[in-house]
C-alpha cells in the first residue's frame, strides 16, 4: 500500500508537466495579446521578448508555494494519506479543465482554477472526515481558510468591472489628447506618455514580478537594511515621481536623437513585464501542488508513521523549491509559447473581440448583448444632447479613425488595433495588477487583462454598430465561463477526490489513465480540426472585375456547392431509408456549415462591388445573381435536411417500400445531373451545360410523375398523414432545388463568352 504514494509523486510530476503545457497554453494570452494585435513588431520579436520574461520570471520565482500549501485549508487538520488524495484531484481536475478552455479557445485563470479545484477537493475531504468522526457541518470551518476562499471571489468581481471601466477611460482619454494621428503629435506629449506607461509598467515589473520572490525579502544596504518588499510598499509615491521624470526624459531623447518609436517601446518593455510575472507568479498555479506533494512525501517517509496517521502540520512552514525545478519549468512554458497551436486559438479570440475591423464574428447575440448594446446606444444620444455641439464636433475629429486601402487579399495583414491601444492595454493592466498587490488582494491576471482590453476596444469605438452586438455577446461568454470555472473547478475536485477515498489502489490508475485519454483524445480532435483543408472544400470569395473573371473564379464553389450538395441530398434519402437518426443529424451539421460558407460570400458582396471599377457593373450583377441561386440551392437541401431528420427523431412510420425505391431512383437522377456539372465547371467546360440544360425536362417530368403516383397512392392505399406530408414536401423541394440549379446553370451559360479572356482586379502600385 505504501508503495502507491510514490507512484503518485511520480504521477504528480507527470501532472505537472502536463499542466505547465495546458496552463501556458491558456494563459499566453495575457501577455501576447497586445504586441500581436497591434504588429507593432514582428511575431518572432514578440516571441524572444515574451520567452525571455517567461525564463526570467521562472528562475526568480518565489518558490514558496503558499496557496498549494495552506492558503485554502489547513493542512494540519489532514493526514497524509488524505493530502495527497487531495492533491491529486486538484491536479487531475486541472489539467482536463484548462484543456477544456484552450480547445474552445477560450481565456481564463490558471488562478481560479487551482484555488477551487483545491478548496473543492478539501471540502469533500473535511466532509468525510467529519462524516466518519460525528462531527457537524460547522465543523467544516476548522478545515478550510474561509477567508481567503472569500477573498478570491471578491477579487474576480472586482477585476471584472473596475479593470472594464479603467481601461475603457484611459483609453477614451488617451484617445482624446492623442487621436490616431498620434505619431504626428509633438515630441514632448509623446515623452510625456511614454515616460507614465513606463513608469507603470516598471513599477509593476518590481510590484508583481520581483516583490514575491525570495531576493526580495533580503536586506540591502543601499536601502538603509531594508528589504526591497518593504521598500516598494512603503515608498510608492517617491517611486513613481522619480520614475516618471527619469522615463520622460528618457524617452524624449531617444524620441528626439534615436528616433525611436516610443509606443513601440512601451510594448516590447509591457510584454516582457507581463510575461515576467505570469512566470514569476502563476508559476504556482502548475507545479505547487506537486512540489507541495514531493515536500509532504519526504516528511511522511522521514517519519516512519503510518500514512493515516503522519498529520501535516509541516506543509505551514515555509520551503523554498529548488531552483533547477524553476528552470525547468520555466523552459516548458517558453517550449509551450513557441509550438502550442491551442495557444494560438485562445488569442483569436481575444483580438478577434478586440479588433478595430471587420473580423468573422464567432458568438452569436443574446438578449443580454442586445440590451447592454441599446442601452449604450441610448446613453450615447443623450450625451449628444447635454454636451455643446462644438465639443462633440472635436471629440469625434479625435476619434475619426484612419482609412488605408488595401486589396480583400491583404485585409489580414492589418493590425486589430494600433500602437496606442495597444499602450494602453498594457499600461492600465500593469497599474491596476500593481495595486491589488501593494493591497495584498488576490486578482486574477487573465480576468484583468482580458477585460481591460474589452474596455479600452468599447472606448475606441471598435465596437461599431455591425459589430458590437456580436463582441459583446462574445465578452458575456467569456465572462460566463470564468464563473464555469470557478463551479465545475470546484464540484469536479471534489467529485475525484471522493471516487479516490473510495478505493485509492482501484480509482488512482482508473482516473489517471482516464485523464491522459481524454487528454490524449482533445489533442488528436485538435489536430484533425487544424489540418482540415478548407481549400478543397470551402468557398471562396471574387475578387475578378470582369463577368468572365468572376465565371472562372466561382467555378470552384459552384462544383464544391454541387458536390456536397449532392452527398446531403444522398445522405437524406438514404438516412430515411434506413431510418438513421445518427446519420441525418451529421447531415444537417454539414447542411448548416454549407449555408454558413454561402453567407459569408453574401457578406461579402459590400467590399466586392467597393473594388469594382465603373465598367465593371455587369459582374456585380452575375455575382449577386450567381449567390441568390446558390442560396436557393442551400435553402432546399436545408429543408429536405431538417424534415427528413424531424420524421425519423419524431419516431413517425417508416416510409413505403415503394416511396423508398421511387426516392432512390430521383436520387440517381440528381446525383447523374449533379456529377455532369461538377464535371463541367472542374474542367471549365462550360459548353457542356448547354447540353445539361436541354435534359433538364426529363429530371423535371420524373418528380412530376412522383407526384402523380403519390396523389393516386393517398386516394386509395395510404393511411399515414406524417408519411404523406414527408413525401409531398421531399418531392416538392426537389423541384425547387432543380429549378434553382437550372437558373443558376442557364445565368453561367448566357454569360460565359469563351472568346473573351477573364480579367482580375489589378491593384495600383504602392498599395
Amino acid at each position: 500500500m505504501d508503495n502507491i504514494y510514490l507512484y503518485m509523486i511520480i504521477a504528480l510530476a507527470i501532472l505537472a508537466i502536463a499542466d505547465l503545457v495546458v496552463g501556458v497554453s491558456n494563459d499566453a494570452v495575457n501577455f501576447l495579446n497586445s504586441a500581436i494585435g497591434s504588429k507593432a513588431i514582428s511575431f518572432k520579436t514578440i516571441m524572444i521578448v515574451a520567452s525571455i520574461g517567461v525564463a526570467v520570471g521562472a528562475v526568480f520565482s518565489s518558490g514558496m508555494m503558499e496557496v498549494a500549501r495552506k492558503g485554502i485549508f489547513n493542512p494540519g487538520e489532514f493526514m497524509f494519506n488524505e493530502i495527497m488524495i487531495i492533491f491529486m484531484a486538484v491536479m487531475i481536475t486541472d489539467i482536463l479543465l484548462l484543456d477544456f478552455f484552450n480547445s474552445v479557445g477560450m481565456p481564463t485563470s490558471t488562478t481560479v482554477s487551482i484555488v477551487f479545484e483545491l478548496l473543492g477537493a478539501a471540502v469533500a475531504m473535511a466532509l468525510i472526515k467529519i462524516g466518519s468522526d460525528g462531527g457537524n457541518f460547522s465543523d467544516l470551518i476548522n478545515y478550510i481558510n474561509t477567508s481567503k476562499a472569500s477573498q478570491i471571489i471578491f477579487g474576480i468581481l472586482l477585476s471584472v468591472v473596475v479593470a472594464f471601466s479603467i481601461g475603457a477611460f484611459v483609453q477614451w482619454v488617451s484617445r482624446l489628447l492623442l487621436s490616431y494621428n498620434f505619431e504626428n503629435k509633438a515630441k514632448w506629449v509623446g515623452a510625456l506618455f511614454g515616460g507614465v506607461a513606463l513608469t507603470a509598467i516598471t513599477y509593476f515589473i518590481f510590484m508583481k514580478g520581483l516583490k514575491g520572490t525570495s531576493y526580495a525579502k533580503e536586506s540591502f544596504s543601499i536601502l538603509g537594511g531594508g528589504t526591497m518588499k518593504d521598500f516598494l510598499e512603503n515608498q510608492v509615491l517617491p517611486i513613481v515621481l522619480v520614475s516618471s521624470v527619469f522615463w520622460s526624459l528618457l524617452s524624449y531623447t531617444l524620441i528626439t536623437v534615436a528616433k525611436t518609436n516610443i509606443y513601440k517601446l512601451i510594448i516590447v518593455v509591457g510584454t516582457f513585464a507581463l510575461a515576467l510575472a505570469f512566470s514569476g507568479n502563476d508559476l504556482v498555479n502548475f507545479i505547487g501542488v506537486p512540489v507541495a506533494a514531493y515536500n509532504a512525501f519526504l516528511e511522511w517517509t522521514a517519519s516512519g508513521v503510518s500514512a493515516s496517521e503522519f498529520p501535516m502540520d509541516a506543509l505551514a512552514a515555509k520551503v523554498p523549491t529548488n531552483n533547477w525545478l524553476l528552470l525547468g519549468a520555466g523552459l516548458i512554458m517558453v517550449l509551450t509559447l513557441w509550438f502550442s497551436s491551442k495557444a494560438k486559438g485562445v488569442v483569436k479570440t481575444s483580438l478577434d473581440l478586440a479588433s478595430q475591423g471587420e473580423t468573422k464574428e464567432r458568438f452569436q447575440p443574446n438578449s443580454l448583448s442586445r440590451g447592454f448594446v441599446r442601452s449604450a446606444m441610448l446613453m450615447s444620444q443623450m450625451s449628444s444632447y447635454i454636451l455643446p455641439k462644438s465639443w462633440q464636433e472635436k471629440i469625434e475629429k479625435q476619434f475619426q479613425a484612419p482609412v488605408i486601402k488595401l486589396s480583400k487579399d491583404k485585409v489580414h495583414e492589418l493590425p486589430a488595433f494600433d500602437l496606442v491601444r495597444a499602450a494602453v492595454n498594457l499600461m492600465v493592466a500593469a497599474v491596476l495588477i500593481s495595486i491589488a498587490t501593494s493591497y495584498k488582494l488576490p486578482l486574477s491576471t487573465t480576468y484583468v487583462t482580458f477585460m481591460v482590453a474589452m474596455g479600452t476596444s468599447l472606448a475606441d469605438r471598435a465596437w461599431g454598430a455591425e459589430s458590437a452586438v456580436y463582441r459583446v455577446a462574445g465578452v458575456i461568454n467569456v465572462i460566463g465561463g470564468w464563473f464555469f470555472t470557478a463551479l465545475s473547478a470546484f464540484t469536479a475536485a471534489a467529485l475525484v477526490a471522493y471516487l479516490l477515498n473510495l478505493n485509492l489502489e482501484v480509482m488512482f490508475p482508473i482516473l489517471l489513465l482516464t485523464a491522459f485519454a481524454l487528454l490524449i483524445r482533445s489533442s488528436i480532435v485538435h489536430s484533425k480540426k487544424s489540418k482540415e483543408v478548407r481549400a478543397e472544400d470551402s468557398l471562396t470569395k471574387a475578387e475578378s472585375s470582369s463577368v468572365q473573371g468572376v465565371i472562372h473564379e466561382s467555378a470552384n464553389n459552384i462544383s464544391n456547392v454541387v458536390k456536397r450538395g449532392n452527398k446531403i441530398y444522398s445522405n437524406a434519402i438514404k438516412g430515411l431509408a434506413k431510418q438513421d437518426l445518427a446519420s441525418l443529424k451529421k447531415n444537417k451539421k454539414q447542411v448548416d456549415k454549407l449555408s454558413n460558407e454561402v453567407d459569408d460570400l453574401r457578406d461579402n458582396i459590400f467590399y466586392f462591388i467597393k473594388n469594382l471599377d465603373e465598367s465593371s457593373v455587369d459582374a456585380s450583377n452575375f455575382y449577386i445573381n450567381i449567390l441568390g441561386y446558390l442560396q436557393d440551392m442551400i435553402q432546399s437541401l436545408e429543408y429536405i435536411s431538417k424534415v427528413s431528420h424531424k420524421h425519423v427523431n419524431n419516431n413517425h412510420k417508416k416510409l413505403k417500400f415503394n416511396q423508398i425505391k421511387e426516392l432512390k431512383q430521383i436520387d440517381e437522377a440528381m446525383e447523374t445531373l449533379f456529377n455532369t456539372t461538377k464535371t463541367a465547371f472542374d474542367s471549365r467546360s462550360f459548353e457542356q451545360i448547354g447540353a445539361i440544360l436541354n435534359n433538364k425536362k426529363e429530371v423535371f417530368d420524373l418528380v412530376s410523375e412522383k407526384i402523380r403516383k403519390q396523389v393516386e397512392r393517398t386516394r386509395t392505399e395510404e393511411s399515414s398523414p406524417k408519411n404523406t406530408t414527408l413525401y409531398f414536401s421531399l418531392l416538392l423541394e426537389t423541384k425547387d432545388l432543380l429549378t434553382a440549379t437550372m437558373n443558376l446553370l442557364e445565368e453561367y451559360h448566357n454569360a460565359h463568352d469563351s472568346s473573351v479572356a477573364p480579367a482580375t482586379l489589378t491593384i495600383p502600385e504602392g498599395e
